[in-house]
């Protein structure tokens, strides 16, 4: 079910199905749409030639011929003219009717460039705003499919510029950089934060007290998969609210339910925080049945933590940010 947001050239991708931000006509054109079809050699303007074009707002089908992929879903995103003419509209149907199509033709995986946010126009930050609203409404149904968000480049991506100050302004307070006492800088444009000098950290409590090994043994907590289906049970959430709400394969759920002592990857332990909607102090508890911990030397961490401080449990409105600093990603 995950929705994945990747750096990558699309007409590389090894997937069921890749979208074309295509025009109207769909017989090619600049940029992605260019890349594609270069990349899928003369066939695929036969193809399309026949489709008898597209109007704005909809989306076609064709095979991918040279390209890696089974298909190619030929998508036709507005232009920009300001926001008022219904642009986010045609967007979100610009992701729905191409996700029909990939079901339809029994897709897997589909890769997705940020459509409309180039040479049309459209803000970037909103354009990704509405393809992971519309994805994710219909990933809650069908999630069998993987979705890719392909950028070309870190430069080709953005998240609002506020939203990209606060978290800046939230590292300088909190981060503590172990390994330096220089200072660094955040950029954003023609803008710098300068981060404050390390901190000292507190040392940590010890987990048992126990006269012997075997005796610590005995006191063992109760495992991350344990306290992880005990915590979905409190929520009153079912298995699949909770693994898609937490941006996780049901085939992964599957193995953290069927073993006790599973041991995940950090950001999937804080993705099930997030879709729990876990306090900082949940949060750290359920970590530490990981073996984790949330540190001030993390930007990651840091990262994180500012969204569950704040009671903002979007998954993906905080991947969206992991992105744009440069860090891994929550679930998937």
């Amino acid at each position: 079910m995950p929705i994945q947001i990747v750096r990558n050239d699309i007409t590389t991708m090894s997937v069921d199905a890749i979208v074309n931000a295509a025009n109207t006509s769909l017989l090619g054109g600049g940029g992605v749409d260019g890349c594609i079809h270069r990349a899928a050699g003369p066939q695929l303007l036969e193809a399309c030639k026949k489709l008898g074009g597209c109007d704005t707002g909809k989306a076609k089908i064709t095979g991918g011929y040279r390209l890696p992929c089974k298909y190619v879903i030929h998508a036709v995103g507005p232009v920009w003219r300001g926001g008022g003419q219904g642009e986010r509209a045609l967007l979100a149907s610009c992701y729905q009717t191409s996700l029909e199509l990939a079901a339809e033709h029994r897709c897997e995986t589909v890769a997705f460039p940020l459509l409309s946010s180039g040479i049309y126009g459209y803000p970037k930050d909103q354009a990704l705003q509405v393809a992971m609203e519309t994805v994710e409404r219909f990933l809650m149904d069908h999630e069998d499919i993987t979705v890719y968000i392909v950028v070309f480049d870190r430069a080709a991506y953005q998240i609002g510029q506020q939203l990209f100050e606060d978290i800046a302004a939230y590292i300088d307070q909190n981060y503590v950089d172990q390994h330096t006492g220089q200072t660094r800088r955040l950029i954003w444009g023609d803008r710098r934060y300068q981060e404050v000098p390390p901190m000292a950290a507190a040392m940590p409590a010890p987990l048992l007290e126990a006269d012997s090994l075997e005796q610590a043994l005995e006191e063992l907590d109760e495992s991350f998969s344990q306290a992880l289906l005990r915590l979905i049970d409190q929520r009153g959430m079912t298995d699949a609210q909770c693994y898609k709400r937490a941006n996780i394969d049901r085939k992964l759920f599957s193995k953290i339910r069927k073993n006790p002592g599973y041991r995940p990857s950090k950001p999937t332990a804080l993705a099930f925080a997030v879709a729990l909607e876990l306090t900082l102090e949940e949060t750290g508890e359920l970590l530490r049945k990981a073996g984790f911990a949330l540190s001030r030397s993390s930007k990651f961490d840091i990262i994180v933590e500012y969204f569950i401080s704040r009671g903002s449990y979007n998954i993906f409105t905080i991947n969206e940010a992991l992105f744009a600093f440069d860090q891994s990603l929550l679930g998937g």
